[in-house]
């Protein structure tokens, strides 16, 4: 297709934009992210930046949320990027179902269209006729991990509660069905269950909640780290140190909870290259034309002390 030589101000109603203003003869790609004050999205735009300069063949244009539940940032961020006419886009969508018109129509204007970190709904891509690869890490296999972790801590029969993610999103329905697994597996004794949209300030009052209706919680599953941090936080505000927490991302702030214990385990799925990945195979498919299907798994690993 041909690549716009000028791009249109970045200015999009509250998106947070970086990119050069002009694409030169190099293709183009477009990078839609999630919240940027999360601290695993501001790795991811690190990776992608660092990806732009290590490969100079191509422009990088990065947009991310304002924040975890800024859902018509994503919709404006892709039609924006039809209307300039980039090559690729490469969306981690943040509502998996209301992604999927705005991305048929990227890929109906010829656009190639890599689907990353958080999985197009299944149903919606089928009544839109859309078919369409993900790349990214099995988040129900790494909840579990983190969930198996939590119960061999405490013990069979503990008592737990889930910090979820964003109700609309594929990863947080897949991270609650793999801390449930965990829960069935080792008989454990879900107290409650309730989402804090990833951010760490809902989540710090969502739990100081749950801490007051069950101080007899034993553990905590956390959906993301954010979430987790808020968790920690609400602990150490109610001088409880005998509560075990359990996130999902290993991002570096909570390297230090890791070491000392007010976090016991997370799940790496690696940030900062998912994105620079899902780049590169955009740019191979519309070089080449290749066509990708399924599910591209991307790796996890648990994150322990040990």
């Amino acid at each position: 297709m041909t690549i716009l030589k000028t791009i249109a101000a970045a200015a999009l109603g509250g998106l947070i934009m970086t990119g050069s203003a002009f694409a030169d003869d190099k293709p183009v790609v477009g990078l839609v992210m999630k919240s940027l004050a999360n601290e695993f999205f501001q790795n991811m735009m690190e990776g992608a930046k660092a990806h732009e300069k290590k490969r100079g063949d191509y422009v990088l244009k990065a947009v991310g949320m304002k924040n975890e539940t800024d859902f018509e940032s994503q919709i404006n961020a892709v039609e924006n990027f039809i209307t300039q006419g980039v090559d690729a886009i490469v969306i981690a969508p943040a509502d998996s179902k209301a992604m999927v018109r705005p991305v048929k129509k990227a890929i109906a204007a010829g656009i190639v269209v890599i689907n990353f970190d958080v999985a197009l709904d299944a149903g919606a891509k089928k009544q839109q006729g859309l078919e369409l690869a993900f790349v990214g890490p099995d988040n129900r296999g790494g909840a579990k991990l983190a969930g198996d972790a939590l119960a061999e801590k405490i013990g069979k029969g503990g008592k737990v509660v889930i910090i979820e993610g964003n109700p609309g999103a594929d990863n947080a329905t897949e991270r609650r069905l793999g801390f449930e697994a965990s829960v069935k597996e080792y008989d454990l004794d879900l107290l409650d269950s309730r989402t804090a949209h990833w951010e760490t300030e809902e989540a710090n009052t969502v739990f100081s909640n749950m801490l007051t209706a069950h101080p007899d919680v034993e553990g905590v599953m956390a959906a993301n780290d954010s979430m987790a941090i808020g968790v920690v936080r609400a602990l150490e505000a109610a001088g409880r140190d005998d509560i075990v927490v359990v996130g999902f991302d290993n991002i570096p702030a909570v390297g230090p909870m890791i070491e000392d214990g007010r976090l016991y385990a997370t799940v790496d799925q690696f940030g900062t290259d998912m994105a620079a990945n899902s780049i590169d195979l955009a740019l191979e498919v519309a070089e080449t034309g290749k066509e990708l299907k399924g599910w591209v798994k991307t790796p996890i690993e648990l994150v322990t002390k040990k």
